[in-house]
């Protein structure tokens, strides 16, 4: 048996200190740990701001919701944004609940990210932002993609919930946007087992977010703020409104375990690199598959397999044989989005057609990377796949 699951835990006894710490505190709901832990994540990544939520399906939301009500940022109901057709359906569904148009944009074959050719020709003059997602660990090209949006006065955020620690010039991903979430669930690079953060350098985005995140109250907000001019009454500011938010606040032992493993992310990384370095030597020796080509410096979330429509055996058939010697593996992220029943309810439109997003969806799959060394793994999936060539 391989044996290789999705996804595990890299907690010890310090992440259980942490949560013990939080239960000596006596207090549980958002307080001093998420404090600290939203100034640290923003120094580790090099961003001014960062703000934590409940999930990063959480902070793909309140991404999308600050833009409606930013006096830099405005977006507007009927307003297009660029997707790919290949990402998790929390990249979509806080565009079509905020009545925005979503237009879909084929991926790049090697990469897996948003084709750049496809997006420059996809943009009209109702196309007002890109949802840019760096999938896997695999960062887009933020040189092309920030001057296409400079020349056409577009906002850029990142889906960068796949791909914590990922650079690209030596600048993080989820930073080259106007904002970048980030997801800390169970499966992710560091993991608090459910948390989201946005970063952003904005202040006033920064202000929005952390009022939506609690109700669209002022009372997280100082008196400095960018965006309200409190009253010196905190009874007053105690259960002030500004604006129709949500409640997607962590908790302390989400952030407390995640100032924890903040601590390891650059060890994490460096393993799941040395791993996908193993793995991109072994795959790219096989006729039969086609894996994802990096670009900067992949934090590999994941190792995507793309079957050639050729290969003497079918995806359900290597699912079969994965499944017998016990590795779990998964469609590529959700395949071609639009083939999804929910996409019904989307005010949307595909530019061009979705050829290689089409070609995952039917020939792909991905199987788990992690922060030790899966060598005899990684040799034993090739050595399965050599057998049926």
């Amino acid at each position: 048996m391989i044996n290789l699951p999705l996804a595990t835990d890299s907690w010890d006894e310090n992440e259980y200190k942490a949560i013990q710490r939080v239960i000596d505190s006596n207090r549980f709901s958002m307080g001093k740990e998420v404090k600290e832990f939203e100034k640290e994540f923003a120094a580790y990544f090099g961003a001014k701001y960062a703000v934590m939520v409940n999930s990063g399906s959480s902070a793909n939301l309140l991404a999308v919701a600050a833009l409606f009500y930013s006096k830099n940022y405005r977006l507007e109901r009927g307003d297009e944004v660029i997707v790919p057709a290949v990402s998790w359906a929390t990249t979509y569904t806080p565009l079509q609940q905020y009545g925005l148009k979503v237009k879909f944009v084929d991926i790049d074959r090697d990469t897996l990210n948003i084709d750049l050719d496809s997006l420059e020709e996809a943009i009209t003059e109702k196309t007002k932002a890109v949802f840019a997602v760096n999938l896997l660990g695999n960062p887009i090209d933020y040189k092309r993609l920030n001057s296409i949006a400079d020349k056409n006065n577009l906002i850029i955020i990142e889906d960068n919930c796949e791909s914590m620690g990922a650079k690209l010039n030596d600048k993080y991903a989820g930073t080259f946007g106007v904002m970048g979430t980030y997801s800390t669930f169970f499966s992710h690079h560091i993991a608090t087992m459910e948390g989201g953060v946005v970063v952003t350098d904005n202040e006033e985005l920064r202000d929005i977010l952390l009022s939506l995140r609690a109700h669209g109250w002022t009372r997280n907000l100082t008196k400095e703020s960018s965006v309200y001019t409190k009253q010196d009454d905190a009874f007053y500011e105690s259960f002030n409104f500004i604006l129709p938010g949500y409640n997607v606040r962590p908790i302390e032992m989400e952030a407390a375990l995640g100032r924890e493993q903040l601590k390891k992310l650059s060890k994490i990384v460096k393993n799941r690199r040395k791993n996908g370095a193993l793995f991109n030597s072994f795959f790219s020796k096989l006729n039969s598959v086609q894996i994802q080509k990096e670009v900067g410096e992949s934090s590999y979330f994941g190792f995507a397999i793309i079957l050639d429509k050729e290969a003497s055996f079918t995806r359900k058939e290597l699912i079969e044989r994965l499944q017998e010697n016990e590795v779990e593996c998964r469609p590529i992220v959700a395949g071609n989005f639009t083939k999804n029943e929910v996409i019904k309810y989307f005010d949307y439109e595909i530019h061009g057609g979705l050829v290689n997003a089409d070609y995952i969806h039917e020939y792909g799959l991905f199987i788990g990377n992690h922060h030790f060394d899966i060598e005899d793994k990684i040799k034993g999936i090739y050595n399965l796949i050599k057998e049926m060539e």
